[in-house]
C-alpha cells in the first residue's frame, strides 16, 4: 500500500481533467511508438496529436525542458512525416540508415544548444528549482537529437532515445508524476527492442509504410 500510495498518492491534488489529459497522452504515446517501432510512418499523427496534449499539461507541471521537448517533437513529426515519404532524391520514400560522422557531430551539436538555451528559459521565467532542472535541461537536449535522428529515419535514434527515457524515469517519478513515469519505463524497454527491430530491416528492401 505503501509503494501504490508514494506512486498514485498525489493525484489527490490534481484535477480530474488533467489526470484524464495524461492518461489519453500516454495511450496515443504507445499508439506513436508501436507504429514506430513498426518502421510505420503512422508513428507521426499520433505523435503529433499526444505532443499537443503534453506541451499543455507540461507548462502547468512547469517542466518547461520537456514541454520544449514535446513542441519539437510536434515540428520534427511533420517534417518527419514528410521526409519519410519523399525525402530522397527522387521524393520517394526514405529507408532506414546509419548515421554518419557528420550527423552525430550535428545531433551532439543540437543537445548542446538545445541544453543552453533550456537553462536560459529556466533562467528568465526565474523557474529553475534544484537538480530536477538541471536533469530537465539534460533529457531535452538528448531528445532533441534523438528525435531530429528519427525524423532522418537513422537507427540510433533509438539509443538516443533510450538513454533520454531511462533519465527521466527517475525525474518523473520524483515530481510524482507516475503515469508519465511508467510511461517512461515503457518507452525505454520499447526502443532496446525497437533497436533490433529496426536493425532487422536495414538491409532490406524497406517495408511499403502505411500513409
Amino acid at each position: 500500500m505503501e509503494v501504490l500510495e508514494f506512486i498514485f498518492g498525489q493525484y489527490r491534488e490534481y484535477s480530474t481533467s488533467h489526470i484524464v489529459l495524461e492518461i489519453a497522452a500516454l495511450i496515443i504515446s504507445l499508439i506513436s511508438v508501436y507504429y514506430s517501432f513498426k518502421n510505420s510512418v503512422l508513428v507521426f499523427p499520433f505523435g503529433i496529436i499526444s505532443t499537443l496534449i503534453f506541451v499543455y499539461l507540461l507548462f502547468q507541471w512547469n517542466l518547461l525542458g520537456d514541454m520544449v521537448i514535446n513542441a519539437y517533437y510536434f515540428i520534427m513529426s511533420v517534417y518527419g512525416w514528410y521526409f519519410w515519404l519523399y525525402g530522397n532524391k527522387n521524393q520517394e520514400e526514405v529507408s532506414i540508415s546509419k548515421t554518419l560522422r557528420q550527423e552525430w557531430i550535428t545531433a551532439i551539436v543540437i543537445s548542446i544548444t538545445t541544453g543552453l538555451a533550456i537553462y536560459l528559459l529556466y533562467y528568465i521565467t526565474d523557474r529553475l528549482e534544484n537538480w530536477v532542472s538541471y536533469v530537465d535541461m539534460i533529457t531535452t537536449g538528448i531528445f532533441f537529437a534523438g528525435m531530429w535522428l528519427m525524423a532522418r529515419r537513422k537507427l540510433e535514434h533509438w539509443l538516443i532515445l533510450a538513454l533520454g527515457n531511462l533519465i527521466s524515469i527517475p525525474l518523473y517519478f520524483y515530481k510524482g508524476y507516475s503515469f508519465s513515469a511508467i510511461l517512461y519505463i515503457f518507452l525505454f524497454i520499447i526502443a532496446i527492442f525497437g533497436y533490433q527491430e529496426w536493425k532487422k530491416y536495414l538491409n532490406k528492401k524497406p517495408s511499403t509504410a502505411l500513409k
